[in-house]
């Protein structure tokens, strides 16, 4: 029989609608409340999408994806920001703008948290543990106080109680703010002999939720941040008499260490932990002293690619540096107060840091 090409069109178009309308559809907020989310193919019956379709004949027809109700969708229903789940492919960040979360693709995770449109997504953070307590003290015993450091922001100060000639060193702390964590650590690294102030860059206020967290971090001023540290820098010279300075940060902080090199000529040592870094050769040609970066291989924010260009570019502008990228562990993995967070490549790192300080401050 000859078919016209109209017939053939009305032939293949009635087809294709019988088959379509015999499948098994489903609206993707059905998979609301389930224990493991639906996998639904990105093709679509009708108006909405179709189960995962497994043909004999031709399996690889239909290509399937995990599919999800959008981000604000998900809060809609209930679940917490810090639990918002993506479709396969795509990754959870933050808008640096109003702090709600957004799911992207893994290739743009890094240059939007760079741009400063996104930033990294913690959970909650849970004070029953803290990195103090799985390293070992300094042979000095501390005392601390409060400082008014910065027009009225206050840091926690803490130096060995025996007189003596110390280092100085700037703590920064993550996005939570400067909790009991931070300055722990500030009394640990300070037994080991150093004059440490642990900087307060949200002014008084700490964070306990994920909420609060992207709150606080969605008004920070980078021109506040940078006045800020300078100003414990000129804490540390002017008033403890050190004659040697470095700085040490996590997440939040390990970028905003950098900041400080970036914008402070008289430092003599910067630690980064998985901060967010800077590659261009023109902009880090400012940094005349050794660098520390400590970071997790399988971190999306700052990929092994760009650290390895940070690298590059340290080394082909002589700038000593020592570079740990620790496999198997994400973002934050140093932060004992989350999921992410693996002990043992703790404590290797922090070793690291305590070597690096000890060989470049005193």
């Amino acid at each position: 029989m000859d078919f016209t090409n109209l017939q053939v069109g009305i032939f293949l178009v009635i087809t294709s609608a019988l088959f379509l309308t015999s499948l098994p559809f489903i609206d993707a907020t059905q998979a609301e409340g389930k224990s493991s989310w639906m996998v639904l193919s990105d093709k679509a019956c009708g108006y909405k999408l179709c189960d995962e379709i497994k043909l004999n004949d031709n399996p690889s027809i239909f290509t399937s994806i995990a599919y999800f109700p959008p981000p604000l969708k998900q809060i809609s229903q209930g679940t917490d920001p810090s639990n918002i789940t993506c479709t396969e492919g795509k990754a959870l960040v933050l808008k640096q703008s109003n702090g709600l979360p957004a799911c992207v693709n893994f290739s743009s995770v890094e240059k939007l948290i760079t741009r400063g449109w996104a930033i990294h997504i913690l959970p909650d953070y849970k004070n029953e543990d803290n990195n103090s307590k799985i390293f070992a003290l300094g042979e000095y015993f501390t005392t601390s106080e409060t400082v008014t450091y910065f027009e009225d922001v206050s840091g926690y100060l803490t130096k060995p109680t025996i007189d003596g000639d110390y280092p100085g060193v700037v703590m920064i702390h993550e996005w939570w703010g400067l909790n009991d964590n931070v300055k722990e650590m500030a009394d640990n690294l300070a037994s080991h002999g150093y004059v440490v102030l642990a900087v307060d860059l949200y002014g008084g206020k700490v964070a306990t939720t994920s909420d609060q967290a992207r709150e606080l971090i969605t008004k920070f001023d980078s021109e506040y941040g940078k006045q800020n540290m300078n100003s414990a820098v000129s804490l540390l010279r002017n008033d403890y008499s050190v004659d040697k300075i470095g700085s040490v940060g996590w997440c939040f902080g390990g970028g905003q260490s950098l900041s400080l090199a970036l914008n402070n000529n008289d430092m003599d040592a910067t630690v980064i932990y998985y901060g967010s870094l800077v590659t261009d050769s023109e902009t880090l040609s400012s940094i005349q002293w050794p660098i520390l970066g400590i970071f997790a291989e399988l971190d999306k924010g700052i990929p092994v690619e760009t650290v390895m260009e940070f690298e590059l570019a340290l080394n082909k502008l002589d700038v000593d540096n020592q570079i740990h990228i620790y496999p198997g562990v994400d973002h934050a993995f140093a932060n004992p107060s989350g999921e992410r967070y693996a002990p043992e490549e703790s404590k290797d790192a922090w070793a690291q840091t305590i070597s690096f300080l000890e060989s470049n401050l005193k």
